[in-house]
């Protein structure tokens, strides 16, 4: 992986929950890892028949150095976008990751 592809900023988030005395529970996105360097490999933009008609769907693909602990539960921001992970793919031996999102609705 060659650090001058890497010229995309994107940042990991993941959902966690936590409860209250009062026994709510709230869900909120915190920061798993922030500023990481990201190379966009490819950017598709289609529209698919859904039950409630025609939507459109935007997919990216990055890959990044090697970050552990990441699942398909997480997301990505780009940009300021919220993208959900539908696929990860390890490059070599946690050499990196390469990350395929959708953006979320």
């Amino acid at each position: 992986m060659r650090a001058g592809k890497l010229d995309r900023s994107i940042d990991i988030q993941r959902n966690v929950e936590s409860k209250s005395s009062t026994g709510s529970v709230t869900s909120a996105w915190t920061n798993l890892a922030t500023g990481l360097r990201a190379e966009k490999i490819d950017a598709t933009a289609d529209e698919t028949p859904r039950s409630f008609g025609e939507a459109e769907r935007i997919t990216m693909t990055f890959r990044i150095r090697y970050v552990g602990n990441v699942t398909t539960a997480d997301r990505v921001i780009y940009e300021g976008v919220p993208f959900d992970l539908v696929g990860i793919t390890e490059i070599g031996r946690r050499r990196g990751l390469e990350l395929r999102c959708e953006r979320s609705r």
